[in-house]
């Protein structure tokens, strides 16, 4: 997407937000003083634009390719220390932005967790940033120290509910709130298979299938039992790699995983920014 037609997208997205009365309510409103010479549309063009590059390293974006580039685009383009400043700002408007670009239920969703370190192993002891938030967890590729992305999508990749937790938890603990609006077949992981969370689920409506083998099918557990499934809803589990392969591009298109963080709200701003990035 070129900077042009982002800033347009955008745009709009601010001009309808000024209309709404609770916008005032989450802060998203300006306060009282001097505005700042760049505005949130701009803050928030820059910010998404950045995960749409091939910069990693923001710093580097912002000084090598916005400063010398982008200058007719932003006549009141701010240092890169006064645009850092400026980032927490856009934090409400950018969440709400991103709730708006979330897609439609379409009755077959899939869930998944992918961890995002914030530091290497061999620094935990000391590391400060996240001390007070961040935790140890173990993936399927090993021990890290951060935290958790976990994602539902639909069947055509559209993000439908995203949720951020601490290293440490556990896939399923998210699962009920992050799929109070969905309806159909949940498909994720075996990582997800619990009997009591399927039976929480189906009396909602919402069939949890864990990958290549639906829950129902396969005792792989012993409190499981056997039970037969439509050929329809095996095919389905095959159909995983969606979610596999978005989260491959938001970790090596879009970075939002680096260990270079110094601030937790900015953390959360790049993270914000990459998914929107995405959709």
């Amino acid at each position: 997407m070129s900077i042009l037609k982002l800033f347009c997208h955008t745009d709009d997205f601010c001009q309808w937000l000024a209309t709404q009365e609770n916008a005032k309510l989450l802060g998203v409103t300006r306060k009282r003083g001097p505005a700042p010479r760049l505005s949130l549309r701009e803050v928030m063009t820059i910010l998404i634009h950045f995960h749409q590059s091939h910069y990693r390293d923001f710093k580097a974006y912002f000084v090598q390719h916005v400063c010398e580039h982008m200058r007719s685009e932003f006549l009141t383009l701010v240092s890169y220390t006064r645009f850092v400043e400026l980032m927490p700002s856009a934090l409400p408007a950018m969440c709400l932005y991103l709730r708006a670009r979330f897609g439609q239920a379409t009755g077959v969703a899939f869930i998944d967790s992918t961890p995002l370190s914030v530091c290497h192993n061999r620094r935990i002891a000391r590391h400060r940033v996240f001390a007070e938030v961040a935790m140890r967890g173990k993936s399927s590729m090993g021990w890290f120290y951060g935290f958790k992305l976990h994602l539902i999508v639909n069947d055509q990749g559209e993000l439908l509910a995203v949720q951020l937790t601490p290293g440490n938890t556990d896939d399923r603990k998210p699962v009920p709130q992050m799929t109070k609006n969905l309806w159909g077949k949940l498909i994720g992981d075996r990582g997800y298979l619990s009997q009591a969370l399927f039976e929480q689920l189906c009396a909602r409506g919402l069939q949890l299938m864990a990958a290549d083998r639906p829950l129902p099918i396969t005792p792989i557990r012993k409190n499981m039992q056997n039970r037969l499934v439509v050929l329809e809803d095996k095919l389905l589990t095959r159909k995983r790699f969606v979610i596999g392969t978005i989260v491959d591009q938001l970790k090596n298109i879009p970075q939002i995983e680096h260990t270079r963080h110094r601030s937790q709200t900015n953390f959360i701003v790049n993270l914000i920014a990459g998914l929107i990035a995405y959709t």
